[in-house]
Order: C-alpha cells, then structure tokens, then sequence
C-alpha cells in the first residue's frame, strides 16, 4: 500500500498544517490575532484556511462580542485532534518508507569509501 495514498488533502496544505500545528499544543484554542501572528498568514488567508478546517469539521470557530469589540477562538475538535494524529501517522509511514527505500539502494550500490582500492 502507498503510503501517500492516506495523506489527509485538508490537513497537508502548508498553511492548515500550520494551524492545525498550532491548535493542536492549545487546549483552550487560540484567537484569530494569536494564531494569524503565529502562523504567519494575512487575515484573509486565515479566514479561507479556517473555513476549510471548519467545513471539515476538524476545527470549531466561536465568535464572542460584536463590530470592533468581536474576537474569535479556534480550537481543534475531537474528530480534528483524531485525524491530525492520523495525519501524522501517515507521514510517519512515509519516512520510514523512504528510508527503507534509501537503505536498500545503499546496499546495492555502496559508496567507496576514500583510501580504498575503488576509491
């Protein structure tokens, strides 16, 4: 089985991995402000990113206040946590994987070593 094929699409693009990063270390969550500085991401760009997560049922959002005074927090759900530890599995396959791949190459192909008749 390829380990690629378990990839979870939502969570691997850089800037929700970012934020699932992120939440996953808060239990309580973090606000918008928080999490824009700490992702590094344009209020826009967390606001499509969130949706996604949010649509996916991985992040909850909860807005508290109105206008100027409104502040958002965003924690990760029980279904997000799961599947970021899935996520996270999975790149674990991957790079396991990829090393065996390498080791196996190495075995067959050694590099010589300086100071030896090859090399």
């Amino acid at each position: 089985m390829d380990p690629l094929e378990n990839i979870d699409r939502v969570i691997h693009e850089k800037a929700r991995l970012s934020i699932m990063t992120a939440l996953v270390g808060s239990s309580a969550g973090m606000l918008f402000s928080d999490l824009k500085k700490s992702c590094n991401l344009t209020d826009g760009n967390l606001n499509r990113h969130l949706k996604v997560l949010e649509d996916a049922k991985l992040i909850i959002v909860r807005r508290q206040g109105s206008g100027r005074n409104s502040q958002s927090r965003m924690r990760l759900t029980a279904n997000g946590k799961r599947e970021f530890d899935a996520y996270l599995t999975s790149l674990e396959l991957i790079v396991e994987a990829a090393r065996a791949a390498a080791r196996s190459v190495d075995s067959r192909n050694p590099v010589p070593q300086p100071g030896t008749a090859a090399g």
